[in-house]
């Protein structure tokens, strides 16, 4: 990728984007291109077009999305498939037609069945029935991948699908309805210590085991892929550490970082999820990339973000 290369961030307030931006401006990328919802609404076909013809990106990372956690999931699961649908489809045509060198498309592991083996391989897709609480986002995504490899086959269009385990990090979204598990496990503790509660109850059994990588880890990964890995034919990978830990461990970790010594009580009326999920990252190893921040470091820098930024952000 050259260094005066105009760079389409797509989503550059999210989680990901936002680490993708930071990580391309340490590396000396200065043309980016941003836009926010408001300037731009990519459900939106026309605007979308006249974008693209107007701004002629180089390359793109396609890290918008609309996600969330269980919660959110299950409760607008119509917003879900229709948005990131609309979103991806408008996006990968409209880079194609404008002469991007090369796209990826950042989805999420999700998209593997429910009961998928593991650690899940990339040629785990389509083996299985999805989880049920977030299917109408993995269809999404699974459809964005079929369309980069479509595209690639018939047009020679140059794309990479990468899927990233849980992500978490500076940036993410502490709303306790719409946030994924580590920032609603570190607000909900971060609010029982500073009420002074005896305990916390979290959702389901504490079983299920989840594999977390930091998005500073997922902004290098993507960097990486698009610098050095074949795009041509919309190659799929997952990204991740290869490491996994209940949520109970996860919980008490969350715990020992805020600082809520009180007790942890489990509602075993509520869902798990997908009992496990593990990715298999030997294929992103094999082309030489891993990822490098510690967990525990990981959620103090996480923590500390929220306390300086993230508090305020929530309500």
């Amino acid at each position: 990728m050259e260094q005066d290369a105009r760079i389409f961030v797509a989503g550059h307030r999210g989680l990901v984007g936002g680490a993708i931006v930071r990580r391309l401006a340490k590396e000396g990328f200065q043309n980016l291109i941003t836009r926010t919802h408001g300037e731009l609404d990519l459900t939106r076909q026309d605007a979308v077009e006249a974008f693209f013809a107007e701004e002629k990106p180089d390359y793109v990372f396609l890290a918008a999305a609309k996600v969330g956690g269980i919660v959110a999931n299950d409760s607008y699961s119509g917003e879900f498939i229709r948005d990131n649908l609309m979103i991806q489809t408008n996006v990968i045509d409209a880079a194609y037609r404008n002469g991007v060198k090369k796209l990826v498309f950042l989805g999420s592991t999700c998209i593997y069945p429910k009961f998928a083996e593991q650690p899940m391989r990339e040629d785990a897709l389509l083996t299985g029935k999805l989880e049920p609480t977030n299917s109408a986002y993995a269809v999404a995504k699974i459809a964005g991948i079929e369309m980069c490899q479509a595209y690639a086959k018939q047009y020679g269009f140059n794309s990479l699908c990468l899927m990233p385990t849980n992500l978490y990090g500076p940036g993410d979204n502490f709303d306790l309805e719409k946030s994924h598990v580590i920032p609603a496990l570190m607000r909900k503790a971060h609010e029982a210590k500073v009420r002074g509660d005896a305990s916390m109850t979290v959702w389901g059994t504490g079983t299920p085991r989840r594999e977390f990588l930091h998005v500073d880890d997922m902004a290098d990964a993507t960097l990486y892929c698009m610098q050095h890995v074949d795009g041509s034919t919309g190659e799929l990978l997952n990204v991740g550490v290869g490491r996994e830990m209940t949520i109970r461990e996860l919980v008490e970790t969350v715990c020992e970082v805020v600082g809520f010594d009180g007790e942890l009580i489990f509602d075993t009326t509520k869902p798990d999820g997908t009992p496990r999920k593990l990715v298999d990252v030997g294929r992103l190893s094999e082309l030489g990339w891993t990822a490098r921040i510690p967990f525990r470091e990981g959620l103090a820098e996480t923590y500390r973000w929220y306390i300086e930024t993230g508090s305020a952000l929530a309500d």
